[in-house]
């Protein structure tokens, strides 16, 4: 299938009035020539790049100026297969080094709560608070190879506490207090932290949490757990008579020491949502992360030292650890924690306003959020600072760009970027020298040699398929926790298409190099054998205002499969049989015959993932009877219990 005409329209192009101003794309493209490249576009330079990777990444490190005590010979040493490489050999550095070149006054960290409490550390502030941590875990005992883990929220003292273990070249993990007690347990247990950082609650919808009765729960599961430090978040918590220590007395005044490490040297345990199975606890190189942010921050969204980046995140999502990385560029970054929906859903725009944040990062649920609750920040709120406008999580829709340009803002970059915790970065992301077509990712992440394979293994462009990775890339995960022989790693990635990185998404790649992405792998829709990607039918249900949220998902039925459509609709319409006909008739007029589901039935919420992905596979195993495993990993668990049996009452 063709993408659609619409998918198609430029929306936004890179201005050329300033030529001055040259990104540090084209600056790299410069700096390329003497090594052989002599092409003029992003897209040759894009080919360049995934063809001479031993040129290449030599480059991105001395554009992105990493610092090292000891630089590598050769950029890679190759093995057997794919994953078994070696990046920089030779080369010894430490991410917290470079992630805190800067030292001087300028504000580093900027965050806020929901009730509007800010607060901001600068880069002087914040080398000394990240000596003095490191210290007290140095008395604690912990040194490189150690694990140490955050139950937090998103606020400065979890960026402390990270820098802190970096520093010493201790392995970090983080997940936010939102969690239960068995998915903390399933996640931290597999890795056997020795300090766990947390605080005594956090405040949600203006509510406050109390988590101290969960930690001592998890504390008392995981044996490894040596001492617990916390951030009294709250004014007083029922349970703060425990012994543990305040995070605001560790250690002491002390200029922090970088362990110098090699480049593969595990930094990161991030863990997968777990909605299939047991959490896979995914190692992550401390180089790798390092050298691909900055290509990302830098090279595709030409961040410098006077940005300001915000992200909407929570420490249990890899955006978090993206986002963390800018301060290796001297921006200012902003965190927030609490309902984004505060204000009336209008107070993040009041912070992009106050602080003149000019890259701003959210994700499409909340776009859709913004959208049924009708609400328009740019008429409320000076977006003019935002120059680029990030999104993830899940396919930013077309009509979602559309919805950026009406309310947020008519000038900004629309940036909707794509990877995963699996490689903690992007497989494709924004570009500022490209135009942004509707419903289209602008490029291909430099370097990594993206490709859309059909079912025979061949490559394809403009049709959909597999999103493939046919070269090794830095951010390749060491593996996973515990799997020495990689039995379970060359599993999750290789098996598809054995000796190349099969990352699970259904996408087009278009003839200009942009690409479309329509959900996952294994929630492809196949009525009658034709293959339809779920995000094709979300685009067109988001043309009906008064649905507020969608889900389809394949159901078993006669010895083939039909699609049902679930729907959560706004409380002053109800799901009549013209309802039911005018979806179809959306669907069918912008789509196919073969979208329009079987049947469509209205529920009062959908299951999502705590950083709001809808949990597809878990409302297919409902519908069908099978369990659901790790329901920790979802944030509102108990709407499947709307799903149970309810396909099998409604027969045709």
């Amino acid at each position: 299938m063709k993408s659609s005409p619409s998918s198609s329209t430029v929306i936004w192009s890179p201005s050329t009035d300033q030529p001055e101003n040259i990104s540090q794309l084209k600056q790299m493209m410069t700096r390329a020539i003497p090594l052989g490249y002599s092409g003029k576009s992003v897209q040759s330079f894009y080919a360049w790049s995934v063809d001479y990777p031993d040129l290449f990444w030599p480059l991105v490190w001395e554009s992105v100026n990493i610092i090292a005590s000891t630089s590598a010979d050769t950029p890679f040493r190759r093995g057997d297969d794919f994953a078994d490489i070696s990046w920089f050999p030779g080369a010894r550095l430490n991410i917290a080094e470079n992630l805190l070149r800067y030292r001087d006054e300028r504000e580093a960290i900027i965050a806020y709560q929901e009730n509007g409490e800010r607060s901001s550390l600068t880069y002087q502030e914040l080398f000394v608070e990240t000596g003095r941590v490191a210290s007290g875990l140095a008395a604690l005992g912990i040194k490189e190879g150690d694990t140490v883990a955050a139950l937090m929220p998103n606020i400065p003292e979890a960026v402390i506490f990270m820098l802190a273990a970096a520093s010493l070249g201790a392995i970090f993990c983080s997940a936010s207090p939102d969690f239960g007690a068995s998915g903390i347990i399933e996640r931290f247990g597999q890795i056997a932290p020795r300090i766990l950082l947390t605080v005594n609650g956090y405040w949600f919808k203006g509510k406050a949490i109390d988590i101290t009765p969960r930690v001592r729960e998890i504390a008392a599961a995981i044996p490894s757990i040596e001492t617990i430090l916390v951030v009294p978040n709250l004014p007083q918590s029922p349970d703060d008579s425990s012994p543990w220590i305040p995070f605001s007395t560790l250690g002491s005044p002390s200029k922090p020491t970088f362990a110098q490490l090699p480049f593969d040297a595990p930094l990161y345990v991030l863990f997968s949502s777990g909605t299939t199975g047991k959490p896979k606890c995914i190692v992550h190189r401390a180089g790798g992360v390092l050298l691909e942010h900055l290509k990302e921050h830098m090279i595709h969204g030409d961040l410098r030292r006077d940005d300001t980046i915000f992200y909407q995140t929570t420490c249990g999502w890899m955006m978090w650890n993206w986002l963390i990385s800018a301060l290796a560029v001297g921006s200012r970054i902003v965190l927030f924690d609490g309902s984004p929906l505060a204000d009336n859903g209008l107070l993040l725009f009041r912070i992009a306003e106050q602080e003149r944040i000019t890259v701003f990062g959210t994700n499409a649920k909340f776009l859709s959020l913004l959208h049924a609750l009708n609400i328009s920040p740019k008429h409320s709120c000076d977006l003019s600072s935002i120059r680029t406008i990030l999104s993830t999580g899940s396919p930013l829709l077309p009509e979602q760009y559309d919805f950026i340009r009406d309310h947020l803002s008519t000038t900004a970059q629309i940036s909707s970027i794509s990877g995963g915790t699996d490689i903690v970065g992007c497989f494709a992301l924004g570009c500022p020298d490209l135009p942004v077509h509707r419903g289209e990712l602008q490029m291909r992440s430099l370097g990594l040699a993206v490709e859309v394979w059909n079912n025979e293994g061949k490559p394809v462009v403009g049709e959909r398929g597999e999103l493939v990775c046919t070269k090794p890339f830095p951010t390749v995960p060491l593996g996973f926790w515990s799997d020495s022989d990689r039995r379970r790693f060359s599993a999750a990635y290789f098996s598809r298409f054995p000796g190349v990185w099969h990352h699970g998404d259904y996408v087009e790649l278009t003839p200009s190099g942009g690409m479309i992405f329509y959900g996952r792998s294994d929630t492809v829709l196949n009525p009658g054998g034709v293959r339809i990607g779920t995000a094709e039918i979300y685009r067109e249900i988001g043309r009906i205002p008064w649905i507020l949220d969608s889900v389809a998902v394949g159901q078993r039925w006669l010895g083939d499969e039909r699609i049902v459509l679930f729907i959560v609709i706004s409380p002053e319409h109800q799901l009549t049989t013209e309802a039911i006909r005018e979806i179809q008739d959306t669907i069918r007029k912008n789509a196919s015959p073969f979208h329009v589901p079987k049947k469509i039935i209205a529920v009062p919420d959908i299951p999502r993932t705590r950083s709001g992905k809808v949990v597809e596979i878990a409302i297919k195993q409902t519908i069908h009877g099978e369990p659901v495993q790790n329901l920790e990993s979802l944030a509102n668990p108990e709407a499947l219990v709307h799903f149970i049996d309810l396909i099998a009452l409604k027969t045709d």
